[in-house]
């Protein structure tokens, strides 16, 4: 399996998996073989994705603000393009949800199979489903009193709480920003460096990925071997899928509009870029290429797409966010979890400021997941259902955080003079 990519392995260990638990279920003796002997080696992956959550936001978020220190020169074009990501994002997050709660993927399961999930994850998920109606019953200013923490330690010590690490990330984040360079210099490397062990870190948490699939979808069929679960996921994909579709209709409309080149210009000049996105699901592996295009391709000047991309890459995960909208709605359907409209509301936040710690790597959103799910009450042990398709999905929503990065700097070089005419780029490119 060495030559093989890392999306064939998952997608070999979810069948193998699968095929295991189907042969091992004719046998009286064998849902307590996977349940004693395989399902263990899921849960260890999934707990070693909870592991790094919280180091993973932390660093990455300082690390991501504390580079934005050149707003302090280019204050006007850094505000602008925070602000157009911010706004992207959460346009992301609410076509998510907007898609997931139309077709209601999660409730094509049946009572039984509801009831055996939660019989399965029991512990896990009758816990969280309390805490969803504490949430519903709480005051209107809650989620406000509740996002400032008493103690950072307790804090990152409970995956529910990640929006109070976020608060004090960017609120570190801002305070290296004010200081001297020389003074925070020391920190940032620091930060710099533990971030790098932190993606490292995931790295090799992925190369479990295969095995840990195996685990969970074996220990899943096992336990819930009824059909409509699958079509269920099927419902899933197709949900995250078109809502991507639609994030990247909704960036042509943008360009169109705002800079009046047509959708035919925008994907061939990035068609190169969106592909390789596709192919390693890592926005930081396609920065080098995304810059060339815009850059040569969409007319973009230098000045900003040195600042606006790098930025983008590390803070603007709008296929991401989207996925994990409808991810997290789906796996509260699933556990037959009623959302309120405010722990929706709570999923566009918690989803958007976990974009902006999100690392550029594959595999990362499910870590944000993580986040999302936590916060928003809905039971961790559901990623289990969603995790053996992810990885095709982490191909195509790779392609919408590109695209959207594409977008934003063709936006912010309009509003600045800095897009070159199209006779201008076609002279250029032609020489």
């Amino acid at each position: 399996m060495k030559k093989l990519a890392l999306h064939w392995k998952i997608l070999l260990g979810m069948l193998f998996g699968v095929l295991f638990a189907l042969a091992l279920n004719q046998f009286s003796w064998g849902s307590k073989f996977v349940g004693d002997w395989v399902k263990p080696f899921g849960n260890i992956f999934i707990n070693a994705l909870k592991l790094i959550a919280v180091p993973l936001i932390f660093a990455s978020l300082i690390k991501g603000i504390a580079e934005l220190k050149d707003i302090s020169k280019l204050s006007r074009m850094g505000g602008r393009t925070i602000g157009l990501y911010l706004i992207t994002t959460v346009v992301a997050v609410s076509i998510g949800l907007a898609v997931v709660n139309i077709v209601n993927p999660g409730n094509t399961i049946n009572e039984n199979t509801r009831n055996q999930l939660i019989e399965s994850y029991q512990g896990d998920a009758g816990q969280k489903i309390s805490e969803a109606e504490k949430q519903k019953n709480a005051g209107p200013l809650q989620a406000l009193e509740d996002l400032v923490p008493q103690n950072l330690m307790a804090a990152a010590s409970n995956n529910g709480n990640m929006l109070q690490v976020i608060f004090f990330a960017i609120f570190f984040g801002i305070g290296l920003i004010l200081i001297p360079e020389e003074k925070s210099k020391p920190v940032v490397q620091f930060f710099d460096g533990f971030n790098e062990v932190i993606l490292k870190m995931i790295d090799l948490i992925m190369l479990a990925a295969p095995y840990g699939v195996f685990a969970l979808l074996a220990a899943l069929v096992v336990e819930a071997p009824s059909q409509d679960l699958f079509f269920a996921l099927l419902w899933y994909a197709f949900c995250v899928v078109f809502g991507l579709m639609l994030m990247i209709g909704f960036y042509l409309l943008l360009v169109w509009i705002f800079t009046k080149r047509t959708p035919i210009f925008f994907l061939k000049g990035m068609a190169p870029a969106q592909l390789l996105a596709f192919s390693t699901s890592s926005s930081a592996a396609t920065l080098p290429v995304t810059m060339e295009r815009v850059e040569k391709h969409l007319g973009v000047e230098d000045d900003v797409t040195s600042f606006v991309l790098p930025i983008g890459a590390t803070v603007n995960m709008d296929g991401t966010s989207l996925y994990q909208a409808v991810a997290a709605v789906f796996i509260a359907q699933a556990f037959g979890m009623d959302l309120s409209l405010t722990a929706q509301l709570g999923i566009i936040v918690t989803a958007t400021l976990a974009s902006i710690g999100s690392a550029a790597v594959p595999g990362a959103g499910m870590v944000m997941l993580v986040i999302v799910l936590g916060q928003a009450g809905i039971p961790e042990a559901g990623l289990a259902l969603i995790f053996a398709i992810d990885r095709p999905l982490d191909m195509c929503r790779t392609v919408v955080n590109v695209s959207g990065d594409a977008t934003v700097s063709m936006l912010v070089a309009k509003s600045f003079g800095l897009l070159k005419d199209k006779d201008k780029l076609n002279q250029e490119l032609t020489t």
